[in-house]
């Protein structure tokens, strides 16, 4: 008799074992005439994985409905970062930024040493003028 290797992990590990062991503990002791009683045992190792992956699906949707949930709340938080950064900078600050968005969507090589020394400018302005503009 060939025996053959599946190896399984997780909870699912022992309910495969489990069905193995059943199947061949009964295919042992049945006679040629008990076709049907393997079918059902078929049918039962089939319902007992599909149960199994259900589970695992289920709660593989549940960490990720958790991950959604904290992904809109990050860009909920980063959407009020933004609008109150748009508030607090100068018409020119926002001009330079948009000058360094098109430049980004050219190639990366050649906009890379100018756009570190570009944003480094920007974020001395914000503070000077906006003391000024509150003043």
């Amino acid at each position: 008799m060939r025996e053959t290797v599946i190896r399984v992990q997780g909870p699912d590990e022992m309910a495969v074992k489990l069905l193995f062991w059943e199947l061949e503990q009964h295919l042992k002791s049945s006679s040629g005439a008990s076709v049907v009683a393997i079918d059902n045992k078929i049918e039962q190792a089939m319902d007992l994985v599909k149960s199994h992956l259900m589970y695992a699906v289920r709660e593989e949707v549940e960490v990720l409905k958790e991950q959604i949930k904290e992904l809109i709340e990050r860009n909920s938080q980063l959407e009020q970062e933004n609008n109150l950064l748009k508030n607090l900078a100068s018409p020119e600050q926002l001009a330079q930024f948009q000058a360094q968005v098109q430049s980004s969507s050219s190639p990366p090589s050649a906009q890379q040493p100018g756009a570190a020394t570009q944003q480094a400018a920007p974020s001395a302005q914000p503070a000077s003028q906006s003391s000024g503009g509150s003043a």
